[in-house]
């Protein structure tokens, strides 16, 4: 309309105004004004004045920015400056724009509706997965609370192999297995040593009973009293080995670590073995070259706990031999000192090697000789406890060996 009235000579502003009446495309309450350069009315496309522009000071406002955007009242409002021969008109367009706003308020109401939809269906879709992907876990806890002491042989299952709940319900089944095992070993510790235990009580209590049945002589009351002494001690040395076995079963039982020179260790044992049993006999060797492999014999340990085992050990092997002998053969390399014990007795069947280190337990040919199935557990975990290595290889009717590996560094 500008560019009509300012460049068209022959275009007057009531021909303008009858134009703009008669358009159909015109927005509601529109109003066009323009303004020369002496910001005088040139053409108004209404005769009512229009108050936004005084209220809003728009001329200003367009002659200072050149062109604007404003809304005021519900109504729309551009400004700008019309340049033509080095002259600058204003022009001040307002109207309000029913139809877009009313296609913003559907598009508000579609959007809104649509949001409420959206955030329903997601909301319904993620308790369905939810509840799909928790029904595993709830299941895996079901099964959990239904397993007691009495059916610890009950195990956990759980989704496919692959997802992370299958891997769950696996490290239960692992650690029931483990829960199991220790309470076999519990159980069966209980009723062996509760037989073991049981077993001497008896004996002493049979002997004293019979001894007072009518008078004795002083020789045959020192015989009974010599019978009961022994049957004392073998119930002192069980008591010591289950406490000893009790002690370092602890995973978290306190050691005292120093350097112990290994050969000194297996010395003291041996002088403990054979004043205890004057008949038994421990012979010595050592792998390589004796004065360069002592110093090397050093290892962490408690010296105590490795004189106990090496101790059993040696027993072991004298108690089961005809001979009572035993042979000890030391070695060291770079990381490892190792121990070997020999003997030449009866031997360990093939089926009882894998469960001679578990408490109480007695080989078939070893019953009739007497024991308590308590000094290999106890060595075996003594060098758990030293992060050693135990292994055994043995022929019936032609010995047994132990071959035992320390770590020279913890």
């Amino acid at each position: 309309m500008a560019r009509l009235l300012i460049e068209e000579d022959e275009v007057s502003p009531k021909i303008i105004q009858l134009i703009e009446r008669n358009n159909l495309t015109a927005l509601p309450k529109e109003h066009i004004i323009i303004y020369n350069p002496n910001n005088k009315i040139i053409y108004a496309s209404v005769d009512t004045p229009n108050k936004i522009v005084e209220e809003l000071n728009l001329l200003n406002r367009v002659r200072t920015k050149k062109e604007f955007f404003v809304r005021y009242a519900g109504q729309e409002i551009v400004g700008l400056v019309y340049p033509f021969q080095n002259q600058e008109f204003a022009v001040i367009a307002s109207a309000y724009d029913e139809y877009g706003l009313a296609e913003m308020e559907h598009l508000r109401t579609i959007l809104g509706f649509g949001l409420i939809f959206s955030l329903t269906l997601v909301g319904l879709s993620g308790w369905i997965y939810a509840g799909r992907s928790l029904k595993p876990i709830s299941a895996v806890i079901r099964q959990v609370d239904q397993i007691t002491a009495s059916n610890l042989a009950q195990r956990v299952t759980a989704g496919n192999d692959e997802d992370e709940i299958a891997q769950l319900a696996q490290t239960f089944n692992l650690m029931l297995d483990r829960v199991q095992s220790a309470f076999e070993v519990q159980r069966n510790f209980v009723a062996n040593a509760s037989h073991e235990l049981r077993t001497p009580l008896t004996i002493i209590t049979g002997q004293i009973e019979v001894t007072l049945i009518k008078r004795r002589t002083v020789e045959e009351h020192e015989a009974k009293w010599k019978s009961v002494l022994e049957v004392i001690k073998r119930l002192n040395k069980l008591s010591n080995n289950l406490l000893e076995l009790a002690q370092v079963s602890l995973d978290d039982a306190p050691m005292n670590f120093q350097e112990i020179a290994l050969d000194e260790a297996i010395y003291q044992a041996a002088q403990m073995l054979t004043t205890k049993q004057p008949n038994y006999h421990v012979i010595f060797s050592f792998e390589g070259n004796t004065i360069a492999l002592q110093p090397s014999l050093t290892v962490q340990g408690n010296k105590s706990l490795l004189n106990s085992a090496f101790l059993n050990l040696m027993e072991n092997g004298c108690k089961f031999s005809d001979k009572g002998q035993v042979e000890v053969i030391l070695g060291a390399n770079d990381q490892w000192v190792t121990v070997q014990i020999k003997d030449e007795g009866i031997g360990i069947l093939e089926s009882d090697i894998k469960h001679i280190y578990e408490p109480f337990f007695r080989a078939e040919n070893a019953k009739r000789i007497h024991g308590y199935g308590i000094g290999l557990p106890l060595t075996y975990r003594i060098i758990q406890l030293h992060h050693g290595q135990i292994s055994v290889s043995s022929q019936i009717n032609k010995g047994t060996s132990f071959f035992i590996k320390f770590p020279k560094n913890l």
